[in-house]
């Protein structure tokens, strides 16, 4: 993961820079406005973590503009001003997350990967294809091979989650976040019943298997033809 921290106060910035990076997590930094806003946009990031009141461009203005250009980085935002009303004024301008200072980094962190998970793409496609197999977002249709496959909500959302990622690895703790909306035990096997249905119905009378379990890591749906 690459993220970008536009942040005035250096000595913060360095502390978050070295914590971040000791997490894995490749990190740049702007100390204003629009540097910040020149690297956002010329830059490809998975997060921007954005301090609101900073020098030359203000963090809302930035986020606006950034919006504004088109560009959907996933835009964590830190600010000493944590009323309701900041943090409202915050997320309309197009802040996908509001964390007030002080904060500890785990909570920072945690909060960074879920945001850097959205990949950072607006979501805009409607139809989404592996190989033969094709989902619609907006008729909620599913087919293979041009044949209609009936699938239950909760399959449907797992399905469109995982063809979101085709090609890559998605953990069980991905899949409560995104699919179930919650958080519990991540060893229920909740996931491997659904798993086992859904594969059942896109892999009945196909001879290319589609959704791969991939031990120890999650699952994976992939054309390999």
């Amino acid at each position: 993961m690459k993220i970008l921290i536009i942040e005035d106060d250096l000595e913060a910035a360095a502390y978050l820079t070295k914590a971040f990076r000791e997490a894995g997590i490749v990190a740049d930094h702007a100390s204003d406005g629009e540097s910040g806003l020149f690297m956002a946009t010329e830059n490809t990031y998975d997060v921007a973590i954005i301090d609101r009141m900073l020098p030359r461009r203000d963090g809302l203005s930035v986020i606006s503009e950034l919006r504004r250009k088109g560009v959907h980085t996933p835009v964590l935002i830190l600010s000493a001003l944590g009323q309701v009303d900041d943090r409202v004024t915050g997320l309309r301008a197009g802040g996908d997350d509001y964390l007030p200072k002080p904060y500890a980094f785990s909570e920072l962190l945690a909060r960074v990967e879920v945001l850097g998970r959205r990949k950072g793409t607006p979501e805009q496609d409607v139809l989404y294809r592996v190989g033969d197999l094709e989902l619609d977002r907006l008729s909620h249709e599913v087919r293979r091979g041009g044949k209609e496959i009936l699938l239950q909500p909760r399959e449907f959302r797992l399905l469109e989650y995982l063809m979101k990622n085709a090609g890559q690895v998605v953990t069980r703790t991905m899949l409560l976040e995104n699919v179930w909306d919650y958080h519990f035990d991540p060893q229920t096997n909740v996931i491997d019943v659904h798993v086992s249905r859904l594969r059942s119905k896109i892999e009945k009378d196909f001879s290319q298997p589609l959704l791969k379990t991939i031990r120890g890591a999650g699952y994976m749906i992939k054309d390999e033809g």
